[in-house]
């Protein structure tokens, strides 16, 4: 199977290099699929190295051990991005590519750290490279479907948009209701606490550290919560509404126009679907 990269990136004309090119560009060979397998190892290895840092009893133990394997991973990655960058001729369409960006920011952080130490942390990004699986699976090529997505929340922005700002308000009306109902206590503190927990409680979160003692205050729980489960409800209708609508509509070639499912011509410019 011929699988393409995601951006039309022409080979160099040095033959070394384009081998190199059909290599880590494509799939179809034995060499292409051999250094896809040992490029999700490695990501793999990587994000765990990520986690496993931030247990500080593994880190304590085995910090120099995940600092090596780290800065090895790391060469390999950065010898792979010059290659990627010299095997072309478009080397800018790459560089300012989705996937070029996430590959800099994959490799930048560690070198980073190397010289500002304050700034270990953000070697987190280096979980970045977890998006690449989709450049080894040629998943990029699906990435089409989404905006079907895309567009049912366009279509409907307008109608969550209103519903988030009615919810804004509910919240911060029960908030300041209970920060009254509860005089200021049971963690009803302050009404920006009290508007923090009638968040949570809406939401069916339910965290239980703030919670009501008196009647009133439960009773009201009672009706935040029943409101609750009505609230995460109006969201999803109004997507699966919008998703129907764009499974019925049939899209202009010419124009881009949506029409009706059951429409020939475009009602926009005229020509045939």
């Amino acid at each position: 199977m011929h699988i393409k990269p995601e951006y039309d990136l022409r080979p160099v004309k040095n033959p070394t290099l384009k081998k190199i090119y059909r290599t880590i560009y494509f799939a179809n060979t034995k060499a292409g699929r051999i250094f896809d397998i040992c490029l999700l190892a490695l990501i793999i290895i990587s994000s765990a190295l990520v986690m496993l840092e931030t247990v500080p009893a593994l880190d304590i133990k085995y910090h120099w051990w995940f600092y090596v394997v780290e800065f090895i991973i790391t060469i390999l990655f950065t010898i792979e991005y010059f290659l990627r960058i010299f095997t072309i001729k478009d080397k800018e369409e790459y560089i300012l590519s989705p996937f070029g960006i996430i590959d800099f920011l994959a490799i930048i952080p560690f070198y980073l750290s190397l010289f500002f130490p304050f700034m270990h942390f953000f070697v987190i990004i280096r979980m970045l490279r977890l998006l690449r699986i989709f450049r080894i699976f040629n998943l990029a090529d699906y990435m089409d479907d989404g905006k079907f997505i895309v567009t049912a929340l366009k279509n409907s922005s307008r109608k969550i948009y209103i519903f988030i700002l009615f919810m804004v308000i509910f919240i911060i009306i029960m908030g300041s209701i209970m920060y009254i109902v509860e005089g200021g206590k049971n963690g009803f503190e302050s009404i920006p606490q009290s508007i923090y927990w009638a968040t949570v409680t809406i939401t069916t979160v339910g965290y239980g550290d703030v919670s009501p003692s008196t009647p009133l205050g439960k009773f009201l729980s009672i009706i935040i919560m029943l409101a609750g489960y009505s609230i995460i409800a109006v969201p999803t209708g109004i997507m699966t509404s919008e998703f129907r609508n764009s499974m019925n509509k049939k899209t202009c070639n010419s124009c881009q126009e949506e029409n009706d499912s059951d429409a020939l011509f475009c009602k926009k410019c005229g020509n045939k679907i």
